[in-house]
């Protein structure tokens, strides 16, 4: 069993109330080590690269690292906390997937301010992991979280992975979230596939009706489901299914693909991989 650390907190019960000094619960190397990773939708604004890393405020009900023994993760009712926004995020979801890593994605407005536009948490189904052991299942924690190959078939293979959005800037509209996926995705798209695909785009972005309402706390799951179909739900309503390997690609690609939204949360991303890989040494 491997035991991880992770960049966001897990919740705990309530502690008997006590006053201890106001350093007890602070540390320089944990407010160091403690980042608010920065990445996010788009708001017809500029983006800011996410590989900067600030501290992160102090919670004072559970410590700002929190050590997850990964292989209770997939029956666990815990939750995780991103430690900026104070999004929370079940550590298992869809029966056995797994929380591997979570984020935050960040806009800048006019080159000036950040603003917090939603975190997310990337999940995957424990069992079909493991069906890459035979090629990475020798390989040490340490290889693994380096090893670009295990990314690359992550985001090829026909594995059932979730990631999930919630919403945390409270001005966000639906139009918002659909322009910015005409501009991810599409990149992503063209990358993968030599060409612009407007017709794949468009069948993906059109889901994202003007109906629709994303007020703080809102969640939009993007799950890969077995035959490579993209499922959307926008809090728990399912609004489409689409049968494409491509744009699964393309939307996994944005989370922990070469140049992620945010670095922290797709090494946090890779190392839980790496976690379930190694238990099946």
């Amino acid at each position: 069993m491997v035991s991880l650390r992770f960049p966001f907190s897990f919740s705990q019960p309530p502690r008997p109330p006590h006053r201890p000094r106001a350093s007890s619960h602070y540390h320089p190397a944990i407010a160091a080590a403690a980042a608010a990773v920065s990445a996010g939708i788009g708001l017809a604004v500029s983006l800011k690269s996410a590989n900067q890393v600030e501290p992160s405020p102090q919670r004072l009900s559970s410590p700002m690292w929190a050590a997850l023994s990964l292989s209770d993760a997939p029956t666990s009712t815990g939750t995780a906390v991103e430690p900026k926004t104070r999004a929370t995020f079940p550590t298992a979801l869809d029966g056995g997937r797994r929380l591997l890593g979570i984020g935050l994605r960040k806009n800048c407005v006019l080159g000036m301010k950040d603003i917090n536009v939603y975190a997310f948490g990337v999940y995957a189904d424990d069992s079909d992991v493991k069906k890459l052991s035979e090629k990475y299942g020798m390989l040490s924690v340490s290889e693994l979280k380096e090893n670009k190959e295990l990314i690359a078939d992550v985001l090829d293979q026909d594995l059932c992975m979730t990631v999930r959005l919630q919403i945390v800037y409270g001005r966000l509209n639906i139009r918002s979230v659909r322009s910015a996926f005409e501009k991810s995705v599409g990149s992503r798209i063209k990358k993968f596939s030599g060409a612009d695909n407007k017709e794949l785009l468009q069948s993906f972005t059109s889901l994202f009706k003007d109906e629709y309402k994303l007020p703080r706390g809102s969640v939009i799951d993007l799950s890969r489901e077995r035959g490579y179909v993209l499922r959307t739900r926008i809090d728990g309503k399912e609004v489409g299914r689409i049968q494409s390997s491509l744009l699964c690609r393309s939307i996994l690609d944005l989370y922990f693909g070469e140049d992620p939204f945010d670095r922290r949360a797709k090494e946090d991303i890779q190392l839980g991989l790496a976690s379930i890989l190694q238990k099946e040494i």
